[in-house]
């Protein structure tokens, strides 16, 4: 079969290659075709627009780069149109990939329109469930509250495990030292504070000086920058010349850093999964106007996966107006003077894992639709 499969940034590209290579085991003669990166492309996608020229996030963003959003728009669906392809499978990204769900049922209505990952409709822009129930055949969820919150809006879907316990679990370099991994990254022996700042430019942009005006505040602890894929080391280097940045050691970082402070986004959940205890930040435009805001436009009283999930609050969220370098100082001082609070916080993590279930969740999804399409 042929599979058109679209992935808007970092981490679906990442879930997607996981899928791509799932569905290679259950289907002998896949192709696959679409917009993704490199590690799509690894696993054998041919890829006809990357995602580093799609990551476009929020209204100014968008309206900035509006002639490169029409173009991306424009190629993506004269590339399905050339492919006909048997399954569209859509990755997050529910601005782009809804859009792509309607002019396929359009114009290819034999082909299975598959959500893998879903939007995230219980923390905004619910409404979005109307183009889900129209367009999308199949509703493939990482996220065990998940079902629940469709079922009550008259959609079915199927939760498949969280992606994120493979890929955590299965992580490389488990077996090394802190001291080998500081000699390997030329980093001293001072305890590790890490740095993730997200994945798109303007995220790093607007994180990364408040994060590391804090961390300067900590001279016993020396600040390791995780460098997001797809960036290059000049943007780091202009906004961190004294700082380490490791690119591709995200998850080893994480693993031999003492704390981290992570912009919110999946990193948050790879942070508690891995066990380091974090603080999670998220800086928005006109804060003090997005906190007044917030109860309207965010459905969720958490802005972090790791407490969404949990259902309380297992680690501190500095958002909007409270995301300053005096909190965050505060909030870093607590963790390193209360030993207590940090076990508290990593019962939480236990909690959160439990609650995510069972590994394989790539090669469940890949069965599910190979067996869904062989049975039309």
């Amino acid at each position: 079969m042929h599979y058109f499969l679209i992935a808007g940034e970092a981490s679906g590209d990442l879930h997607a290659s996981h899928l791509i290579e799932e569905l290679r085991s259950v289907d002998h003669e896949a192709r696959f075709t679409g917009l993704g990166g490199d590690l799509m492309r690894v696993q054998g996608m041919h890829v006809v627009r990357d995602y580093r020229q799609m990551a476009f996030m929020g209204i100014i963003p968008v309206l900035k780069n509006l002639d490169k959003v029409k173009d991306n728009f424009k190629l993506a669906r004269a590339a399905l149109l050339e492919a006909r392809p048997d399954v569209l499978i859509l990755i997050d990204y529910p601005s782009f990939n809804l859009k792509m769900a309607k002019f396929c049922k359009k114009h290819l209505p034999q082909t299975r329109v598959v959500y893998y990952i879903s939007p995230k409709l219980w923390a905004w822009k619910t409404w979005r469930i109307r183009s889900i129930k129209r367009y999308v055949d199949r509703m493939y969820t990482i996220f065990p509250f998940e079902t629940e919150f469709y079922a009550q809006r008259g959609y079915s879907v199927t939760y498949v495990g969280n992606p994120l316990m493979d890929i955590i679990d299965q992580r490389a370099n488990q077996q090394e030292t802190a001291e080998d991994f500081r000699e390997r990254n030329g980093l001293d022996e001072r305890p590790i504070m890490a740095l993730l700042a997200g994945s798109r430019r303007s995220e790093i942009q607007q994180c990364l000086p408040k994060m590391l005006q804090a961390a300067e505040r900590f001279p016993d602890y020396q600040v390791v920058v995780a460098g997001a894929p797809g960036q290059s080391s000049d943007l780091y280097r202009a906004m961190a010349p004294h700082a380490h940045v490791l690119f591709n050691q995200t998850y080893q970082l994480l693993q031999h850093a003492v704390f981290a402070v992570v912009n919110s986004g999946t990193a948050t959940l790879e942070t508690a999964l891995i066990g380091t205890p974090q603080v999670v930040v998220y800086h928005v435009s006109l804060p003090h106007l997005s906190s007044f805001l917030k109860p309207i436009v965010i459905k969720t009283r958490y802005v972090s996966l790791v407490n969404i999930i949990a259902g309380k609050e297992v680690v501190k969220e500095l958002v909007a107006k409270d995301f300053t370098e005096k909190k965050l100082v505060a909030e870093l001082h607590r963790l390193m003077s209360n030993p207590n609070d940090v076990r508290v916080m990593r019962d939480g993590y236990a909690e959160v894992r439990h609650s995510l279930g069972v590994h394989g969740a790539a090669r469940r999804v890949a069965s599910l639709i190979y067996a869904d399409m062989s049975g039309r």
